[in-house]
């Protein structure tokens, strides 16, 4: 139980703290000795807390150092001053039919679930366990989903594990273990703000957003950024203080992992989707982790009218801060690509620079971004090869093959599908979302058709 409170006490945030603050381009340096010391303190010194709740504080408000390069605010409004020209807005969703569109839905829900499934066991592993285990598993390069129903000696080398599962389930999600695509926060997310939308509609807020979560999710379901922020909410610190109010994790990434639905709802409409993105994400992020979730909504709005995908990563791009890590980041892995860089040269340049040992560097937003780029770019539009290469990259394994396999899913259509990735979910997913349990995956597709099909009706009649 202490494992799972953890999220929730400011003073076990500390060590990532000090690391975020100084990529936002802080000088912490004069408060190290004080924070070295307030860790060292037992857990069950009252006096642990409150200073460290003091000395989240004075982080808060230090200025940026006089030479730090990048131009990173929260705002919305702020945001869209600092954005390239280009928005690569390409058309709207009345220019889909309807079977079109529905095609294509169902696709990025059902490659949402098969890369969330296939990443879910391996989550936590480092890049050589992963590359080890599926090498002498006979998966190398990954050609089906990971089975613990391997020899007694693999087990024991690998730690392969059948129990405990994730949010309360007895099985790990193991495909011999499951029957339909079990929970998950990167569903949960995808379904929780299905029903914000059914409820609140397209100009919904971020204080809705709030809402939405006390009302609909345990606050256990929730982890980290998430998690510190339904605090801060429950304790009347609202959007978007919430996000950053003693919130160490705030450029995760949480609120990227969150995005789907939104791109979902505005296909050829980069820049409604990146809004949408940003009411949600400021509510638990700030910067580059809002940045995160306006991107992916971005790229997947383009999915759904385009198949190129360099003009769906500019798509995203241009709904971010030119001037941001995570454009720079970006930016450089389609360079690799152009200079002639391998998958595996590309992921390697990631690792020598995130340290996948270091929390703060596995969870961080801008790496994962990378991965789920490379198994894009170097995927081919084929499902397979791209949720494979996304979960060969490591760091958070189901989240970026969740979010590669959901574009892919998009460009392609439910049709196009192979069977080996989509049968195995039985059209069928759990979640721990009020009022959802075990639903059919094609009924949430046909739901979000339906919202998409009412907002281009209610537009057309103004």
């Amino acid at each position: 139980m202490l494992k799972k409170q953890k999220w929730l006490r400011p003073e076990n945030g500390l060590d990532i703290e000090v690391l975020q603050a100084e990529d936002e381009g802080k000088d912490i340096s004069s408060l190290k000795t004080h924070i070295e010391d307030i860790i060292s303190l037992p857990d069950n010194d009252p006096v642990k807390h409150s200073e460290a709740i003091e000395i989240f504080n004075k982080i808060n408000s230090l200025p940026l150092v006089k030479d730090f390069k990048y131009i990173e605010p929260s705002g919305l409004d702020q945001i869209k001053e600092q954005k390239p020209e280009n928005n690569f807005i390409i058309k709207q969703s009345g220019q889909i039919s309807t079977d079109k569109l529905h095609d294509k839905i169902y696709g990025a829900w059902l490659g949402r679930c098969a890369g969330c499934l296939l990443g879910q066991p391996i989550e936590g592993w480092n890049i050589k366990r992963i590359t080890d285990f599926l090498m002498n598993t006979g998966n190398y390069p990954i050609r089906n989903y990971l089975s613990s129903n391997i020899s007694a000696s693999l087990r024991k080398i690998y730690d392969v594990q059948d129990s405990p599962g994730p949010y309360g389930s007895k099985l790990k999600n193991w495909i011999n273990n499951i029957d339909c695509m079990p929970e998950d926060d990167d569903i949960n997310y995808t379904l929780l703000n299905l029903k914000l939308i059914e409820e609140y509609g397209y100009d919904f807020n971020s204080y809705d957003v709030g809402e939405c979560w006390l009302m609909n999710l345990p606050i256990l379901h929730t982890c980290t950024a998430e998690r510190v922020a339904y605090k801060n909410i429950v304790n009347s610190i609202f959007p978007p203080d919430s996000g950053v109010f003693q919130n160490p994790y705030r450029e995760w990434i949480g609120a990227q992992i969150r995005a789907d639905f939104f791109g979902y709802l505005n296909p050829g409409n980069p820049e409604l989707a990146a809004e949408f993105a940003w009411r949600d994400a400021c509510i638990s992020h700030s910067k580059n982790g809002i940045y995160g979730e306006m991107f992916i909504a971005a790229m997947l709005s383009a999915s759904a009218v385009t198949d190129d995908i360099f003009a769906i990563i500019s798509c995203g791009l241009s709904q971010i801060p030119l001037h941001s890590r995570m454009t720079e980041a970006i930016k450089k892995v389609i360079q690799w690509k152009k200079d002639g860089v391998s998958w595996k040269e590309a992921i390697k340049k990631i690792h020598l620079a995130y340290d996948e040992n270091n929390m703060h560097h596995w969870a961080h937003v801008i790496p994962n971004a990378m991965i789920v780029c490379i198994g894009l770019i170097y995927g081919e539009l084929d499902l397979e090869k791209t949720i494979g290469i996304t979960v060969l990259g490591a760091m958070d394994t189901d989240c970026n093959a969740a979010t590669s396999g959901s574009i892919i899913g998009m460009i392609l259509g439910v049709n196009s599908l192979p069977g080996k990735w989509t049968k195995p979910l039985n059209d069928t997913l759990k979640s721990g979302v009020d009022g959802f349990g075990k639903v059919r995956i094609s009924d949430m597709a046909k739901r979000t058709v339906n919202i998409i099909k009412k907002y281009d009706l209610d537009n057309s009649a103004k």
